[in-house]
């Protein structure tokens, strides 16, 4: 009788370890996961910043410092490989972008410009 209950408790164990092992692996697919979609949608935004620093630069020529902070901004960011790594480039990108978007304010042409309009209501919606 003590062997059955010997048994049953080691299945019991097993069932549980085995329970535990599967939980575990789906929350680490699910990270896996979530960290894969702010990749892409960090990828999207670096992609973008390239043609609106281009349509900025034909309004904005003297705004030079500004551009290539932009850029050196985004260089950083795909560059950054951990993820407090990519935690700081990705802010100094958001200071850097805010600091052409307000650059882009002074120029009225450029704002109605449907062209960077277009490019700055995505970068937004990426951000959200």
């Amino acid at each position: 009788m003590t062997i059955v209950i010997i048994i049953a408790l080691i299945a019991v164990f097993l069932i549980y370890g085995v329970s535990i092992y599967n939980r575990l692996v789906k929350l680490k697919n699910l990270v896996q996961e979530a960290w894969s979609s702010i990749d892409v949608m960090l990828k999207k935004r670096h992609d973008l910043i390239p043609n609106l620093v281009e349509t900025v630069k034909g309004y904005a020529t003297h705004e030079r410092e500004t551009l290539d902070s932009v850029i050196r901004a985004r260089t950083q960011a795909v560059g950054a490989d951990s993820v407090q790594a990519k935690e700081a480039a990705e802010k100094n990108l958001n200071q850097a972008m805010m600091n052409l978007f307000a650059v882009a304010e002074q120029y009225p042409d450029l704002k109605a410009n449907t062209n960077f309009q277009q490019l700055q209501s995505e970068l937004t919606s990426i951000g959200e």
